[in-house]
């Protein structure tokens, strides 16, 4: 009698110590339920103890348990054959709806004999935390530090979003599509979600969907056996097995064949391919991202792609925005790739000049990142100096023109009509003059962007600033 006191005695400490502790813990039964669910994990997850006990876990719908859904069966489950898991960031989701950001461990029970009895998760709430982090990441970029994630550089307010976004699609396995110009760095973008995920062990495939042969797309991606087609003399695995329980990633996925792109349906839905000239299905475990430059949902209603598909692809989309939209962080990419450059070129150049990096701030960079990054590369032929200078940068950038649209209020006719048939060097000087010596003004009043006056300057030799002023 006396040890049954002491056994309940115990097992009452036991219980007020666990609901004392700030994180959550509870513990599941052999058949998957719910048996204890202390109060940390009522506030975290806002699920009480009687509506908690009993039901599954997938009641808190965790972004990361193992890389795969909840399955209905706890003998299916992961933990069971690993015994325990190691302590990951995700997201559980609250009963009100929204996420909670929370570390999560599990590992399981055993009698004596070593028999599992049952499950125990511990769940820690870092929502304070990841503020905390947030805090410290918004005052370094005020403090001007440059902000990079595996090469993607920037510390616009645009690309802050695209960092949070792909730390967020990191913590799961959501299909993603990222959606931007060429040359905006959507590879990149793919990438850094694939190696910072639980899969970065595992295979990144790249497919660029644009640049194969739609008769060759369907093997390329899914595989063929002998004798499937001409040329096919041995079985070939495609892009989807090759990628093991890795990441394959879909560039220009808006270039897909109607056929290619009933079959991709298959494979999110089912989880599973056929190779060309194969009857069997074959199961997969792939994360697939995709990416395009055009607008997915406006191909939609266009009817070149399907709706069903791309809302299958459009779980969790990001934006990348051009380059224009964000100019204050082209002096930081110019400086990564100028010291990219000095390392691959054994050059020390220091920087750029200020006419320089004005004219690259102008420019409109239809070619995005790529282009930039092309540009700073064709400076480092000409440069011979410490500074990467105007006459430095390529002709079509120095060169670029833009004329506003629409006429002149002061003039009857059009804007074009109202500007002289020839820009000589004494007219230049005259305006130059005039504007005292205001590039930009200048450029307005004859039609030209200012790089394009910078250019006129640097050819006849005309000084970049007021000599009155030295």
């Amino acid at each position: 009698m006396k040890d049954s006191s002491h056994a309940i005695w115990n097992l009452r400490i036991a219980n007020q110590i666990i609901d004392s502790m700030a994180d959550g813990v509870f513990t599941m039964d052999t058949n998957g339920r719910i048996s204890s669910w202390n109060r940390s994990m009522e506030r975290i997850s806002g699920y009480t103890a009687v509506e908690a006990l009993g039901r599954s876990c997938d009641l808190i719908q965790c972004s990361r348990c193992f890389g795969t859904q909840c399955p209905s069966n706890i003998n299916k489950c992961k933990i069971m054959e690993h015994k325990t898991s190691e302590a990951r960031e995700c997201f559980l989701r609250h009963k009100e709806g929204h996420d909670v950001a929370v570390i999560k461990n599990a590992s399981v029970v055993t009698d004596n004999q070593g028999k599992i009895i049952g499950v125990v998760e511990t769940i820690t709430d870092v929502t304070e935390l990841n503020r905390a982090r947030q805090k410290a990441d918004d005052a370094a970029l005020r403090l001007g530090e440059i902000h990079s994630m595996n090469n993607i550089i920037g510390k616009s307010t645009g690309m802050r979003a695209v960092f949070k976004a792909i730390k967020a699609a990191a913590a799961s396995d959501v299909t993603v599509v990222i959606q931007g110009e060429s040359g905006t760095g959507k590879e990149l973008v793919a990438s850094a979600i694939h190696y910072n995920s639980e899969r970065k062990e595992k295979p990144f495939i790249t497919v660029n969907c644009s640049a194969l042969p739609p008769n060759l797309i369907e093997s390329e991606l899914f595989g063929h056996i002998r004798g499937a087609y001409t040329g096919a003399t041995r079985d070939r695995a495609g892009r989807f097995e090759e990628a093991g329980s890795g990441t394959v990633f879909l560039d220009e996925i808006a270039e897909l064949s109607p056929f290619i792109q009933i079959k991709l349906l298959r494979v999110l839905q089912e989880r599973e391919i056929e190779r060309v000239g194969e009857s069997r299905r074959r199961k997969i475990d792939v994360r697939i991202i995709t990416a395009t430059h055009k607008d997915l949902y406006e191909q939609v209603g266009a009817g070149h792609f399907r709706e069903d598909l791309y809302y299958r692809l459009k779980v969790f989309p990001i934006h990348l925005p051009p380059l224009r939209d964000r100019r204050e962080d082209i002096p930081i990419l110019v400086s990564h790739f100028i010291n990219l450059m000095n390392k691959k070129t054994g050059k020390n150049i220091s920087g750029t000049a200020g006419p320089a990096m004005r004219l690259l701030m102008d420019y409109a960079w239809p070619g995005n990142v790529r282009e930039l990054e092309n540009a700073i590369e064709h400076a480092f032929v000409l440069c011979s100096r410490d500074r990467v200078d105007v006459m430095d940068i390529p002709a079509e950038i120095r060169q670029a023109e833009s004329y506003p649209p629409g006429p002149d209020p002061s003039a009857g006719g059009t804007f074009r009509e109202t500007l002289p048939k020839k820009l000589t060097k004494d007219l230049l000087l005259n305006l130059l003059k005039e504007c005292d010596w205001n590039k930009a003004a200048v450029g307005r009043r004859v039609g030209l962007s200012r790089p394009a006056i910078y250019n006129r300057m640097k050819k006849w030799r005309i000084p970049l600033a007021n000599p009155g002023d030295e």
